[in-house]
């Protein structure tokens, strides 16, 4: 069967083809109706071709999913239902109807799971390779704005799952990609299943969609929240910055995946500067009040509490398990 291309196609008519079945209408304004009672809240992202994904490894269906998942945690970040997806696609040449019907898949199954009403997509030629870039809002109630606390020294500062592992299988994928690169054996593809949580975590990774909800259902609103992307140390600076407050993360408090410092050996990375300052962890971190401590502890055990806010003198440290403070750094950020 001919490969079909974009140029037999046309835009609206690939538009429409991609639409079929999913449940959504092609064409749509993203919008829903928001009344008097909620707020909006609106999250973007941009992912390039060579900086944000490598298709030699990344499989299609996987890379939509995961593009709709880096808006949707920020909606979760900030205590927000989502509502309406955008995704604007850049596809170059080298890309048919095909391979972009299996990035679309992965995109629908994402929008379907967290229960966004609409979704819109939109078609422009690139030359420089794919581009996606994806835009969401989400719906927060005013009571839970009116609910939300002040933070507080001694807050619990808590992330949703273990850090660092998608980093780890960023380096596995980036390794094997060379090692084929020297031999071009096409026939000889690596055995990663020892790596599969590792590469699982960096390729799709998940979120709960349910977590809003819960937290809601157990009167748990937390006074902030941050998608951790570009490291812990990231987050937790931008929580000192926002809310006034320092903060202490407790070395041997941070989660990581079984194995991890196994692996770490192996690809001499330290798994802690892993977790502080690599990248796509794609985890929720929220600072609840200590007085909630019992009840979240109870009710959401797939958080871990790692630290606390503090006095405003005390910055942004890490505490090692002997108790010395050390300042956390990260990049992008004037230290």
């Amino acid at each position: 069967m001919a490969e079909e291309r974009f140029s037999d196609l046309g835009r609206v008519e690939a538009i429409s083809r991609l639409f079929e079945g999913t449940g959504f209408t092609p064409f749509c304004r993203a919008e829903f109706t928001a009344d008097s009672k909620s707020t909006c809240c609106q999250a973007s992202k941009i992912l390039l071709e060579g900086i944000d994904f490598d298709l030699t490894y990344f499989p299609l269906k996987h890379l939509g999913y995961k593009s709709v998942i880096a808006v949707t945690g920020e909606l979760y970040a900030m205590f927000s239902h989502p509502r309406t997806l955008c995704v604007s696609l850049g596809v170059s040449a080298k890309l048919d109807f095909a391979q972009i019907a299996e990035l679309w898949k992965g995109i629908v199954a994402a929008a379907k799971e967290h229960g966004y009403a609409n979704l819109s997509l939109d078609l422009a030629p690139s030359k420089n390779g794919l581009c996606i870039a994806v835009s969401a809002t989400g719906e927060v109630s005013n009571l839970t704005e009116k609910r939300r606390p002040a933070a507080k020294s001694m807050d619990l500062i808590c992330i949703s799952d273990n850090l660092g592992a998608a980093y780890f299988g960023f380096e596995i994928l980036e390794r094997e990609k060379k090692s084929f690169e020297k031999t071009k054996n096409d026939a000889a593809q690596p055995d990663l299943k020892e790596y599969s949580q590792f590469i699982g975590e960096y390729l799709k990774p998940e979120i709960s969609p349910a977590m809003v909800k819960q937290m809601e259902d157990s009167e748990i609103i937390p006074s902030f929240g941050y998608m951790v992307t570009r490291g812990l140390a990231d987050a937790v600076k931008r929580l000192v910055r926002d809310s006034g407050l320092g903060a202490k993360i407790y070395v041997d408090r941070i989660p990581f995946a079984g194995k991890t410092f196994d692996l770490g050996k192996k690809l001499n990375i330290d798994p802690i500067s892993a977790a502080l300052n690599g990248g796509d962890d794609f985890r929720i971190l929220y600072t609840i009040p200590i007085g909630k401590h019992d009840r979240f502890r109870h009710d959401f055990q797939t958080f871990d509490i790692i630290g606390h806010l503090a006095r405003p003198e005390v910055g942004s440290v890490l505490v090692t398990p002997d108790g010395v403070e050390l300042p956390l750094h990260s990049q992008g950020w004037k230290d």
